[in-house]
């Protein structure tokens, strides 16, 4: 791809105001991806790997592609450095602050995890703070206080075992990984993880290992126990939730 000029991006800054297209979105943050790795690499050799460090500054581009008003007369690598270092700094103190996290707000975290797996499966849903609240017999803030504490911007590997022994799905199936983390991948990435919340346990699953493990069908129904043609209509049905989710 041809880079853009001076003008040329000016312009494209003003057609995604006024379009809001997602394609007009993507071509400019692909235009200032270099940017956005060059301030990753300003936070490198702190402990932190240089792949998750790209991601947070690409999601924090596209943030502020987003927001940029052309109109206001500040520069957009003016607007966006402020906001992708804002990003880093933040994802360094918060990463460094959870380790300091009591005990006690961990223990309620798992109980709260192990919780919300169990409403998921008796309700079909996501539960809500109140649900699990009652089913724990705590209080909603301490649900909530629990949920942002214990797990606030803690970095997880996609490979990490969860509690039940599964895995997170990889992220170089579906989504891809930090080093080939497009702009359109890096919005999808953060959409598809919340999505997938509203759906049943089962159906996010079938959706993980089609789309991110590239599985057939075939060999989701066998790994899950069911039909093809059974696999085949949860597709269908889910992709009809997330399309509707996701304002079509």
């Amino acid at each position: 791809m041809t880079r853009a000029n001076h003008d040329e991006i000016d312009r494209l800054f003003h057609d995604y105001a006024a379009s809001r297209k997602r394609s007009i979105r993507n071509r400019l943050v692909e235009e200032h991806t270099g940017f956005a790795h060059h301030l990753a690499r300003r936070y490198a050799n702190k402990g932190v790997a240089d792949e998750d460090l790209r991601q947070v500054a690409l999601l924090a581009l596209v943030k502020a592609v987003e927001r940029f008003d052309p109109d206001h007369g500040t520069a957009f690598t003016t607007f966006a450095g402020r906001t992708i270092e804002g990003e880093l700094k933040r994802y360094f103190r918060d990463k460094s602050w959870v380790v300091s996290v009591p005990r006690s707000t961990k223990e309620r975290h798992t109980a709260i995890r192990h919780a919300t797996d169990a409403l998921r499966t008796e309700l079909g849903r996501a539960p809500t703070a109140r649900e699990i609240a009652t089913y724990l017999d705590i209080t909603i803030d301490q649900v909530i206080e629990a949920s942002a504490t214990a797990t606030a911007f803690s970095p997880v590997s996609l490979d990490t075992p969860l509690h039940d022994g599964q895995t997170a799905p990889a992220a170089s199936s579906g989504v891809g990984t930090s080093d080939d983390l497009t702009p359109e991948r890096a919005v999808e990435r953060v959409m598809v993880d919340q999505l997938l919340q509203s759906l049943p346990e089962r159906d996010a699953e079938i959706i993980r290992l089609r789309f991110f493990d590239e599985m057939t069908q075939s060999e989701i129904a066998e790994q899950i126990g069911i039909s093809q043609m059974h696999v085949s209509r949860l597709l269908r049905r889910s992709l009809v939730l997330l399309k509707a989710q996701a304002g079509g």
